[in-house]
């Protein structure tokens, strides 16, 4: 059992997957403060809910007094993690990583202070375009390559998937994890990291990293993985019928990511409480535990806190609230998500199967068909039965028509 605040509350929360030396570790943490990384894929312009356990574990840290490092792969973006990947990654421009990396950095820091808030014990922003844009290759190998066993690298479990499903592994995307390795040792030569954390898919390039800093500069450091957080009926964590669960407000509004956490399954309620909420380990066991009505209370409870963090307190309450005026009331005009449609769309008259497209509650037309027929799409509360129901100006209440999937879905249209 770790001593260390940081270390008890993580593996309290489960947030511990795998530690190279936690009694090493646990002693390192106990003598002081720390510094420790997180590497991100800049593959998009937001963080998704897949990315929170890694988040939360850099949140936890800073609460105890240990100093974090978000670290940009704006270098290693140029060659794409092959980690459990059925295919190479589209290579991105240097344009496409910049903008990328911008929008991750204002998803963090919701989660974490940085260093130009708070320049005692803030987190670092890095970017490994720094140093690894000025490798020369020649040098690389000198250095680096020598460290590096190909068997041993075969043997990385990303790799072995990637082989046996026959679909090849580029000489590009083989050097990946040689560059996270040469990360690890750079960040404990310029910050003084001595450990890097990360999803357990990550376990082979972290221990890499280790063994590297340790055959050339001699000195220890440490990896620690998150584990791969599934729901109880088996589906990744993040993913949902819309696409990727964004932390950004742009990419996926307030309302929808509330209404994401209070849809947990209930057996998940516990468990996602302590991973993705600040309240006590006790009091997440004790809402966790609750049956019939009261786990939905606790689902309420779940989705606020977690939003709080992302969004805001004052965002989180107001989506909570919108959220009651539209399944306890049954409001239509409570600040539910809005889109703008061209008025003339609506004056010339718009089916229902287009009213859900555009709404962006089906993805096609022959989805909104589907939708419709089994009697799941509604509009200002009505359940729609003819899929070629046409709809104009004259049916909006309140200037926006309200399109609905389901009981849990809803979308102001508002004509411009």
């Amino acid at each position: 059992m770790p001593k260390s605040p940081f270390l008890l509350e993580a593996q309290a929360r489960g947030l511990i997957f795998q530690c190279t030396d936690l009694d090493a570790l646990d002693e390192a943490m106990l003598a002081g403060s720390i510094t420790a990384y997180v590497g991100f894929d800049p593959t998009a312009d937001s963080l998704h809910v897949g990315n929170a356990m890694s988040i939360m574990a850099l949140r936890l840290l800073q609460k105890h007094g240990h100093r974090p490092i978000a670290l940009m792969g704006g270098g290693t973006a140029k060659i794409g993690d092959p980690s459990f990947r059925d295919e190479a990654r589209s290579l991105m421009t240097n344009d496409t990583i910049a903008h990328n990396i911008a929008g991750i950095e204002q998803s963090l820091r919701q989660f974490i202070t940085f260093s130009d808030e708070d320049p005692s014990s803030g987190a670092i922003l890095a970017n490994n375009a720094e140093w690894l844009d000025k490798l020369s290759y020649i040098n690389l190998l000198q250095d680096v390559g020598v460290h590096f066993s190909i068997s041993r690298m075969l043997s990385f479990e990303s790799v072995k998937q990637r082989l046996d499903r026959e679909q090849g592994l580029t000489f590009l995307e083989f050097n990946y994890s040689i560059l996270q390795s040469y990360d690890f040792r750079e960040l404990n030569r310029r910050h003084g990291a001595v450990l890097q954390m990360g999803g357990s898919d990550q376990w082979g390039n972290i221990v890499a990293g280790i063994d590297l800093t340790r055959r050339t500069d001699g000195k220890q450091v440490f990896g620690l993985t998150t584990p791969l957080v599934t729901t109880s009926s088996g589906v990744k964590m993040g993913k949902s019928a819309q696409g990727a669960t964004w932390l950004r407000a742009e990419k996926r509004s307030v309302f929808d990511y509330w209404q994401f956490w209070r849809n947990t399954e209930d057996a998940d309620v516990g468990r996602f409480l302590k991973l993705f909420t600040d309240l006590p380990v006790e009091e997440c066991e004790r809402l966790g535990a609750l049956e019939g009505a009261d786990i939905n209370e606790a689902k309420k409870i779940l989705a606020t806190e977690a939003t709080a963090i992302c969004h805001g307190r004052t965002a989180a309450e107001e989506a909570a609230e919108t959220a009651r005026k539209v399944f306890e009331q049954g409001s239509t005009t409570a600040a539910l998500p809005e889109i703008d449609l061209p008025a003339n769309m609506l004056a010339e008259g718009l089916p229902a199967f287009r009213v859900f497209q555009e709404a962006g509650l089906a993805a096609s037309g022959g989805e909104a068909r589907r939708l419709i027929r089994g009697g799941g799409g509604r509009v200002n509360d009505v359940v729609i039965s003819d899929e070629n129901q046409t709809f104009t100006l004259e049916d909006l209440r309140e200037g926006t028509l309200k399109v609905s999937s389901g009981k849990k879905k809803h979308i102001l249209i508002r004509p411009v």
